[in-house]
């Protein structure tokens, strides 16, 4: 494995970045909650995507709290590359998290612990319930084209099929491990690591964006670290089967291009039209699956 690549050298302060788009109530139990999640002073930057509902600039009243705006929807990778290229470098760790995540307490330091004893974690992510205590699946391998496939044709048929359950590392014991990517959902961040490449990739509008940062920190040599005795419940869940049908496309689009990163030039061209029309496929069938 090769070694990590060391960029700007920053300080050992601490900063949270949450992208918002008009995220309601559930932003103040986010800062509520992130009180208690950690001893640390910590800056907390609001990355507005254009929010309409007032919550963003009722939080930026509190001490601590910064509202940036980005001038327009930019999608999630984006607005949170540029709240964390306008930290100073004093900002050494930076938690990118949903606003709709609220923290256990003391959850934050957990994840802090566990960066001093993984030298080469460039990301570090925590166990995540849903709202109703079951655990997420969080910490998955990056997925290969057979498991890739697998699972997206079995995965809401046959939830237990084999393909989803190496994919998701269902069987996998709830220890601090190396993982092939974590959930974007609440990940802390080696600076450095974002860094060194180059941070969300922009074409990720929402979807995958977490995978592929995953797939290129570990191709950079860093890890992405699970670190369970962390805790965060995500209140607005990971179904997308209430979604609607411009989030089906934007999750389908993403998936292809993930995808065709990974197989490119003429020889791949097949697979890539392929897979291309399987997602469109499914994307209809589930389209009309939620309409009923």
């Amino acid at each position: 494995m090769s070694q990590p690549q060391q960029t700007t050298p920053y300080g050992d302060e601490l900063a949270v970045v949450t992208v918002t788009y008009s995220p309601g109530e559930a932003l103040e139990r986010f800062l509520d909650t992130l009180a208690t999640a950690t001893t640390r002073q910590v800056r907390v930057v609001l990355a507005d995507n254009g929010s309409v509902d007032g919550a963003p600039e009722r939080a930026a009243e509190r001490d601590g709290v910064e509202l940036f705006r980005t001038g327009a929807n930019l999608g999630y990778g984006t607005a949170a590359n540029r709240a964390i290229a306008q930290l100073p470098p004093e900002v050494g760790w930076v938690v990118v998290a949903n606003p709709d995540v609220e923290w256990a307490p003391g959850s934050l330091d957990e994840l802090l612990a566990a960066a001093g004893r993984w030298r080469r974690g460039g990301a570090f992510g925590p166990l995540v319930r849903e709202p109703d205590g079951a655990v997420y699946p969080s910490a998955r391998l990056v997925p290969s084209l057979g498991k890739g496939v697998g699972h997206a044709v079995l995965g809401r048929v046959w939830p237990a099929n084999p393909w989803s359950r190496a994919y998701r590392q269902s069987d996998t014991a709830v220890v601090e491990r190396a993982a092939g990517w974590l959930s974007g959902s609440c990940l802390l961040l080696r600076r450095t690591a974002f860094d060194s490449v180059d941070g969300f990739d922009p074409r990720y509008f929402m979807y995958f964006e977490d995978v592929d940062l995953g797939d290129r920190l570990a191709r950079a040599g860093w890890q992405n670290v699970y670190v369970p005795t962390a805790e965060v419940t995500h209140i607005g869940g990971h179904s997308t089967r209430h979604s609607s049908a411009r989030m089906l496309a934007a999750h389908h689009d993403s998936a292809y291009q993930f995808i065709a990163d990974r197989h490119r030039g003429p020889v791949w061209a097949p697979l890539r039209l392929a897979v291309k029309a399987g997602l469109a496929v499914r994307s209809r069938l589930e389209a009309r699956a939620g309409e009923r």
